[in-house]
């Protein structure tokens, strides 16, 4: 079967003529980008209200906002848990030295590393759950913190010029 024996419904489902926009729109536009004014124009010409694309807009917005602070959020875990296998590391080869230095073998020092990897490899998979109840309540915590951490350091910014003043 080709694409000429294909038939063209009469109507689409709003997902349908939501894929075929987007198919259209990449195949038009020369650059990877349009302008915001070209946004309006199609929406004008596809006759969305402004007030709806506005809407729109705002939630893709907040929605590209939260994206990137979830990106963020990935990034700080995977640093603490890099930090833990570090540590682990350090510890570990010391152990591991001292045992291997005082008996000639290795044995006590491989209890200890067995038993401090447990919680890290536990660690490591918390960490690269990204989905889920408690993924989104440290991603919560981490977003309140960070917030708060935002506001103290603009207070702090505002009494440091108001005491200079």
């Amino acid at each position: 079967m080709s694409v000429s024996d294909i038939k063209i419904p009469e109507s689409y489902s709003k997902e349908d003529v939501q894929e075929i926009l987007h198919l259209a729109i990449a195949r038009k536009s020369d650059t990877e980008e349009l302008t915001r004014t070209q946004l309006w124009e199609i929406a004008a010409e596809l006759d969305i209200d402004p007030q709806s694309l506005q809407v729109a807009e705002k939630d893709w917005l907040a929605q590209k906002a939260l994206l990137i602070q979830r990106v963020e959020f990935n990034q700080y875990r995977r640093g603490i848990l890099k930090q833990k296998f570090v540590n682990y590391g350090i510890i570990n080869a010391f152990l591991l030295l001292l045992n291997f230095l005082g008996s000639g073998s290795l044995s006590w020092s491989l209890y200890i590393l067995v038993i401090l990897g447990l919680p890290l490899a536990l660690n490591s998979w918390k960490t690269f759950q990204t989905q889920g109840e408690d993924y989104e309540k440290a991603f919560q915590g981490w977003m309140l913190k960070k917030e708060v951490k935002q506001s103290i350091s603009t207070l702090w910014e505002k009494f440091k010029k108001a005491w200079q003043s």
